[in-house]
């Protein structure tokens, strides 16, 4: 693995010379927002110039001709973009063990998993070969390797962020996140790459607040929901614990903390899966060895798709297709993917109304802290069980985000903060207040 971790895939060739341009620029007081940081790009975001891999060996050579809307306007900022981060095959993962270019160990404890699916760029943070990185999070794919690896992740409010260039897993669900070490670098991130963009319908035309300002808000008529459902599928005493002490830090600051209840959140994790799976088949129909990427030589031309896609898939992409295709069927797409988006719709209306009485729900971000390497890999149930308190604002549509709240044994705890439809500034006033005075105080 290296210094490095396998955090990377590929490098930027042009790195010395983006900081000639960025220091030029600093000299003139020219520069950007984000002329300080050193950034990754999870590789399954375009960036021009470099192989597009989304960690798949069918796509290993395959470089593209555009850069996305989001790294634009990185590059736009004097943000200097050190390479392509490893990822979890088509970001179809929970450890960072499913790479075609190896797994990303954890930063803390090398035998145990770094999260997935944006692993290298969670363990890239952590690591402090870069300050910031874009991720995806369809399903927690940002918070929970930011929180095995012990680092801030946002997921923003679907349509916040501009998803033109990132490679979709489930369009309905995907997101471009952001990984960092604080609240205020991610801040400073989110205000450059949010807003409208007409290469992306899903977007919203929705003025962008200034974040920096946004995170020293008042906080004392914030009203903070503690959802009942999430605490019993946390399995880990010590986040258990790590929470509590929170909850009890908020309310001797006079934060008002109450319980909600959340009942649909129990089909959360079976209505995502349906309908992940279900989109997940349907948009990987394109990579068939003809118009992108790998293909089997030597094939009869008639079986050549077949073999490209045996031959370049990775065992969870296969299985993920093989369930959507079934899922998609005509005896039971009815039954089970036209069900699936009703009680979407239910549990998106149900989180969207219980924002009419608190502004930010509290809980934990994973039910444990990282596994060990190479547990989980036979059984996919227990594997996708590391999404369950993540995935329903996916679900929903919200913004939410991922704090580091301690260590128990070496490995790091999180919790995650969900906010209403384009709040974003409101979960990362709470989460700079939680991380300049609650880890202060536990220190």
């Amino acid at each position: 693995m290296g210094k490095g971790g396998n955090c990377f895939i590929n490098i930027c060739s042009d790195v010395l010379e983006q900081t000639r341009r960025i220091e030029e620029r600093r000299r003139e007081d020219r520069a950007g927002a984000l002329a300080t940081y050193l950034i990754g790009i999870k590789d399954n975001i375009a960036l021009q110039g470099l192989p597009l891999t989304c960690g798949s060996r069918l796509l290993a050579d395959y470089r593209v001709p555009y850069t996305a809307s989001a790294v634009k306007k990185i590059q736009a900022a004097d943000g200097l973009i050190v390479g392509k981060t490893n990822l979890d095959e088509f970001a179809m993962g929970s450890s960072g063990e499913y790479s075609a270019f190896g797994a990303v160990p954890n930063p803390h404890d090398s035998q145990r998993v770094s999260g997935g699916s944006s692993s290298g760029s969670a363990a890239a943070v952590a690591r402090g070969l870069v300050d910031l990185a874009l991720g995806s999070d369809t399903g927690g794919s940002v918070r929970q390797p930011a929180a095995f690896c012990g680092v801030v992740g946002l997921k923003p409010s679907y349509g916040r962020v501009s998803r033109y260039g990132l490679v979709s897993f489930a369009p309905s669900l995907d997101g471009i996140g952001i990984l960092g070490r604080r609240v205020v670098d991610v801040a400073a991130m989110l205000a450059v790459i949010a807003g409208h963009d007409p290469a992306d319908a899903s977007t919203m035309d929705k003025p962008v607040p200034h974040y920096g300002k946004a995170l020293l808000k008042p906080l004392q008529s914030l009203r903070i929901g503690l959802p009942k459902e999430y605490m019993p599928s946390v399995s880990d005493p010590a986040i258990r614990k790590s929470l509590n002490r929170l909850i009890r830090f908020l309310k001797g600051q006079g934060l008002h903390c109450r319980e909600v209840s959340l009942p649909l959140t129990r089909y959360a994790s079976a209505c995502y899966y349906i309908l992940a799976m279900a989109e997940a088949s349907a948009n990987l129909a394109r990579f068939d060895g003809l118009r992108y990427g790998r293909r089997v030589k030597n094939a009869d031309p008639d079986r050549r798709y077949g073999a490209t896609r045996a031959d370049g898939f990775g065992p969870e992409v296969k299985r993920r297709i093989l369930l959507g295709t079934l899922i998609l069927s005509k005896s039971r797409a009815a039954r089970y993917y036209r069900q699936a988006l009703k009680v979407r719709r239910l549990i998106r209306d149900e989180y969207h109304q219980i924002f009419k009485s608190v502004d930010v729900l509290l809980a934990a971000t994973t039910p444990e802290r990282a596994f060990v390497r190479g547990t989980r890999q036979r059984e996919p149930l227990a594997m996708y069980a590391a999404d369950i308190l993540t995935l329903p604002a996916n679900l929903a549509g919200l913004p939410a985000l991922q704090l580091p709240v301690g260590f128990a044994d070496g490995l790091p705890m999180g919790v995650q903060l969900i906010g209403a439809p384009f709040q974003e500034e409101t979960i990362c006033a709470l989460g700079h207040y939680i991380e300049r005075h609650f880890l202060e105080f536990e220190a």
